[in-house]
């Protein structure tokens, strides 16, 4: 396995591993998302999007990002902390992170084969679909898992708060 320091990307450094992988025809997997508290509907969705390809990409919400989608609160743990997590699951081959809203840049440059959120978004809603399907890649959903979400780790931690 590797070391979680070598999973953690900046994009000069992703490109030229994404050109060996392509190289050596291995199929690239991207998803994305604010991985804030990591629990287990994101290791379950983790793994099975790698399942879908040779390689998984994960692109994280930078701080600022998160605050701007998510409100002030938030996000809980630092982006370093939150890609070295990341970074320290098997199913995980390599992480960036991003600091626009969306990652449609980021998509743009990697062109991963297989695109993939989580089964909450429609597709024809998924930020990259349409691009992604130009260049002949695929876009996949997966099922959330009920009850995993962030934001019901932190209602129920604040709920356990006021006890």
């Amino acid at each position: 396995m590797r070391e979680v320091k070598d999973k953690l990307f900046n994009w000069p450094n992703l490109k030229a591993v994404i050109d060996i992988w392509r190289r050596e025809g291995k199929k690239v997997v991207f998803t994305n998302g604010c991985f804030d508290i990591l629990h287990w509907g994101h290791v379950y969705y983790l793994q099975e999007a790698r399942k879908l390809g040779d390689v998984l990409v994960v692109g994280v919400n930078s701080d600022s990002s998160i605050r701007r989608l998510k409100g002030p609160s938030r996000p809980i743990n630092p982006l370093v902390d939150r890609m070295k997590v990341l970074a320290g699951l098997e199913s995980v081959d390599a992480v960036i992170s991003f600091s626009a809203n969306t990652p449609l840049g980021l998509i743009k440059k990697i062109r991963p084969d297989v695109l993939v959120k989580g089964g909450d978004w429609p597709v024809d809603m998924i930020v990259g679909a349409k691009e992604v399907l130009s260049w002949g890649g695929r876009v996949i959903t997966i099922p959330i898992q009920k009850g995993r979400s962030t934001s019901e780790v932190i209602e129920k931690i604040q709920t356990i708060r006021k006890i």
